[in-house]
């Protein structure tokens, strides 16, 4: 009984192993995009109707007609549909939007995290995924200080 468990659990294994594999090619087809940077996507012709399933995740704009950039916003996939005027899709891809880890610092404390902007000296930043205490603290701080640049600017 034993064995036919083991033969059973191996099995399963490769699936899982196969199924990641396959995942993995497919994300090399996909259209990439790090948070927080921009990427341009030229088309063949013009674009009529623009589509983002999930514009949490990435924004488009539209530069022009065969231009467009895409921002990621946070990590995840969705897709964008780009059709023409005669409602024939141009585009119609998955978008994976990653972390960007240049420049950054990681720093773990068991299960928390702390992200730093490093260039060369190393300051707090705001990074979906590390302690919400830290997350929240920086984004008041960036908050509070955008406010004050706009005073003083009026």
């Amino acid at each position: 009984m034993l064995g036919s468990q083991r033969i059973a659990g191996l099995a399963l294994g490769f699936a899982l192993a196969a199924t990641a594999l396959a995942n993995a090619a497919d994300i090399d087809t996909m259209l990439k995009v790090a948070t927080d940077q921009a990427r341009v996507v030229k088309i063949d012709r013009a674009a009529e109707t623009v589509i983002i399933g999930n514009p949490a995740i990435v924004d488009v704009t539209v530069h022009d007609a065969e231009t467009l950039v895409l921002t990621g916003r946070s990590y995840g996939v969705t897709n964008l549909v780009v059709l023409d005027g005669d409602g024939k899709p141009i585009i119609d891809e998955q978008v994976i939007v990653t972390s960007n880890e240049a420049g950054t610092v990681r720093v773990f404390r068991q299960a928390q995290r702390v992200t730093y902007a490093c260039s060369p000296e190393c300051e707090p930043t705001v990074t979906i995924g590390d302690d919400g205490q830290n997350f929240t603290a920086s984004a008041e701080q960036f908050k509070a200080r955008q406010s004050m640049a706009i005073g003083a600017a009026q």
